[in-house]
C-alpha cells in the first residue's frame, strides 16, 4: 500500500482544460498545491494553479519540470502525449498509470478490452481504408457511424452512414488511410453514465447514475437521478464497477452507456478521468467526483458519493456563456461555473450550471426555463 499523499504536497496535473480546473479546485480546498502543464499560457487550470508550466505534453523540459516539483501526477483528459506518461510512470509517481490511458485513447483497443472485461459493446467492425467498407458494412448494416480510432470527441472525427448517399463523407474521413471504427447505430431508449472511482487500495465507489440529453453530439444536459428503473440504475453501476476492477482503476472513470427499450446495457466510451456528466456531483453529491479524484490517487480512503437533491447540469456553449450573466441572477438555486476560457467560439464548452431541488421535475422545469431566456436574450423580463 502506497503512502498517503497529504497537504500541503504537490498534485500535477497534464492538462489545463476546465477538468484541471475544477480538480484542482478540489485540492486546493484540501489544502494541496497544485502544478499544471499545458501548451497555452493562461488555461483555465493554470490560472488557480501554485505553479503553472507552459509547454506541450510531449515535451522533455516541461514533463521532467512537472515531475521535479509534484508529489503525484494526474491527467485530467485522455489525449495527452502517453510517451509522457509512460516515462511518469516509469520515473516518477503516476497513479493512474499509461495503460488506461493506451486504452482510452484507440476505439478499437478500447472495445477490444472491454470485449475482454466481459462487458457489451456494439457490434463493431475495424476499417482502415475505403475499400475495407463495404465488407464491413455488410456484416453491420445500416444505419451505422465510422468513427476514427483516435482523437475525435464532440461528434468530431465521426460520421453517421444512414444510408449509401452518406458514403461520400465516409470515403473523406477514410482518406489517407485513417484507421476507423464501424459501429452498429444502437436504437437506445436513453443515454445514461456511471462517474465510478477506485482507490490505490482497490476500494470503489459509484456516483448516482446520469441521464444524459446530447445536441449536435455534445452534452447539453445531464438529469440526476436518471429517469430509468431501479434494475437499470443497479446494472449501470455494477457493469461501471466490473470495468474499473478490470482495468485496475486508480482515479475516476466515466463509463457511458446506452440504454435499450428492453433494459439491455451497451458500453458506449470510456473516460479515465472526470467527465463532463458528473458536474453535477460539485453540489449535488456529499463529494464531487473532482474531490473523489483527488483522494483516489492521493491513497486516502474514499467518501460516499451520496446524492443531496435531484440535479440537472446544463452545459453553457460559446456566447450563452456570457448571455447567462444576464439571466442567472434572475434564478434561485442556480450553482454557475465559467471556466475563463479566452477564446469564445462556436460550440466550445465555456461553463455550465447546475440546478439543485427538492423536487427533479421542477428542477428540469427550471434549467428548461433558462436556456429559453438564453435563446430569447431580449425578453428577460419574463423570467421574473
Amino acid at each position: 500500500m502506497m503512502k498517503p499523499i497529504l497537504p500541503p504536497q504537490t498534485i500535477g496535473i497534464l492538462g489545463g482544460g476546465q477538468l484541471g480546473r475544477m480538480m484542482a479546485i478540489a485540492a486546493k480546498e484540501m489544502g494541496f498545491k497544485v502544478a499544471t502543464v499545458d501548451p497555452t499560457e493562461g488555461s483555465p487550470c493554470g490560472l488557480i494553479a501554485d505553479i503553472e508550466i507552459v509547454g506541450d505534453y510531449a515535451s522533455e523540459e516541461a514533463r521532467t519540470k512537472l515531475a521535479e516539483v509534484s508529489d503525484v501526477i494526474t491527467y485530467e483528459f485522455e489525449n495527452v502525449d502517453l510517451a509522457t506518461a509512460e516515462w511518469l510512470e516509469r520515473n516518477h509517481h503516476l497513479p493512474q498509470g499509461s495503460r488506461l490511458l493506451q486504452v482510452t485513447q484507440d476505439r478499437a483497443e478500447e472495445k477490444r478490452t472491454l470485449e475482454a472485461i466481459g462487458v457489451q459493446v456494439a457490434p463493431y467492425e475495424l476499417v482502415d481504408e475505403w475499400a475495407e467498407l463495404e465488407p464491413a458494412l455488410e456484416k453491420i448494416g445500416y444505419p451505422a457511424i465510422l468513427k476514427t480510432t483516435r482523437g475525435g470527441y464532440d461528434g468530431k472525427g465521426q460520421v453517421m452512414i444512414e444510408a449509401p448517399q452518406d458514403l461520400k463523407a465516409a470515403e473523406e474521413l477514410l482518406a489517407g488511410g485513417t484507421p476507423c471504427v464501424l459501429e452498429k447505430k444502437i436504437n437506445f431508449a436513453k443515454e445514461i453514465s456511471v462517474i465510478v472511482a477506485r482507490n490505490t487500495s482497490g476500494d470503489t465507489e459509484t456516483f448516482p447514475v446520469a441521464e444524459n440529453i446530447h445536441k449536435d453530439h455534445i452534452l447539453y444536459q445531464s438529469i440526476v437521478p436518471a429517469r430509468v428503473s431501479e434494475a437499470s440504475l443497479e446494472q449501470a453501476e455494477s457493469l461501471a464497477r466490473k470495468i474499473a476492477s478490470g482495468l485496475e482503476l486508480v482515479g475516476t472513470l466515466a463509463v457511458e452507456m446506452f440504454l435499450t427499450n428492453d433494459e439491455g446495457i451497451y458500453i458506449n466510451e470510456l473516460a479515465p478521468r472526470p467527465h463532463n456528466s458528473g458536474h453535477y456531483t460539485i453540489e449535488g453529491c456529499m463529494f464531487s467526483q473532482f474531490q473523489q479524484h483527488i483522494r483516489a490517487i492521493c491513497g486516502w480512503k474514499l467518501g460516499k458519493p451520496t446524492l443531496l437533491k435531484p440535479s440537472v447540469m446544463v452545459n453553457l456553449l460559446g456566447q450563452d456563456a456570457a448571455t447567462i450573466l444576464e439571466v442567472a441572477p434572475l434564478f434561485d438555486d442556480v450553482h454557475l461555473h465559467l471556466y475563463e476560457k479566452k477564446e469564445i467560439k462556436d460550440k466550445r464548452k465555456m461553463g455550465h450550471f447546475t440546478i439543485i431541488n427538492d423536487s427533479l421535475e421542477d428542477a428540469v422545469d427550471q434549467a428548461e426555463t433558462i436556456v429559453k431566456n438564453l435563446q430569447q436574450k431580449d425578453n428577460l423580463e419574463e423570467v421574473k
